[in-house]
């Protein structure tokens, strides 16, 4: 019988070593399609949620539903609609990363140095009239990059919705962002004041009833719940859409 040989024994590991390679590499390509398309359909689910138009769980062909919102690209650089950048070619995370077409952001409160130049935002209308305005948030907690929609009304200024996509936060502490009842504290509350300034506060503890602007903070989780104070107040100022939103309220 053949005797067992160094060479032998690194040539079967070698061997084993490209053919799981292949088999990985194919498996990779092959499947990246696939998994583009669960990413498309999830975020247009939270779209859709945030617009009102679906229940988590339920049953609905999305694509067919997801037709039913506008999509807008806006240029943060001068907070005002563009028609000449299509939708599908913005990528707001990779393109914070593009020196062309980044902006710099000034308050680093919301923990995150650039942003996008292009965003997109989402409209539902109830014919001509501007129903619900859904917005892309990113910002930092306490372990990681939160990133969420926060749904406005017709006015610009009461919020529909605010939930988080994803995530890092330690469960039943600041992971408590996807707790039903936090997140139902949200609706209603006033986005701004008088002078178009976001106003709203996640307080510690319970929040004052009377207050149109205060919501909970999370338990245990200050530095969370800041977190979200910090992200809100920036995506609904100056650097945000804030002006933006100041025109379509005002019939722009």
């Amino acid at each position: 019988m053949p005797r067992e040989t160094i060479g032998k024994t690194i040539g079967v590991a070698a061997g084993v070593c490209v053919v799981c390679s292949v088999f990985v590499s194919t498996a990779s390509v092959c499947l990246k399609p696939i998994q583009d398309r669960n990413r498309t359909l999830e975020r247009r689910k939270n779209i859709l949620m945030a617009g009102g138009l679906m229940e988590a769980g339920q049953q609905v062909d999305v694509d067919a539903l997801f037709r039913e919102i506008e999509t807008r690209v806006v240029d943060l650089s001068t907070h005002e609609f563009v028609d000449n950048v299509a939708p599908e070619d913005v990528d707001p995370a990779k393109d914070a990363q593009d020196p062309n077409r980044r902006v710099d952001v000034q308050d680093q409160k919301v923990g995150i140095k650039r942003v996008g130049k292009y965003q997109l935002i989402y409209v539902t209308r109830e014919g001509d009239r501007i129903k619900r305005v859904i917005l892309p948030v990113v910002g930092k907690g306490l372990w990681s990059t939160m990133y969420g929609f926060l749904a406005l009304g017709s006015d610009m200024d009461t919020v529909k919705t605010l939930a988080f996509y994803q995530h890092g936060e330690t469960p039943g502490l600041g992971g408590e962002v996807d707790n039903p009842d936090w997140k139902r504290s949200w609706v209603g509350k006033k986005a701004y004041d008088g002078n178009w300034d976001p106003q709203i506060r996640v307080v510690k503890g319970r929040a004052n009833p009377q207050a149109p602007s205060e919501v909970d903070g999370l338990s245990g989780a200050t530095l969370t719940s800041r977190g979200v104070e910090h992200l809100v107040d920036f995506w609904l100022g100056k650097e945000g859409y804030g002006p933006t939103l100041k025109k379509l309220a005002q019939g722009g």
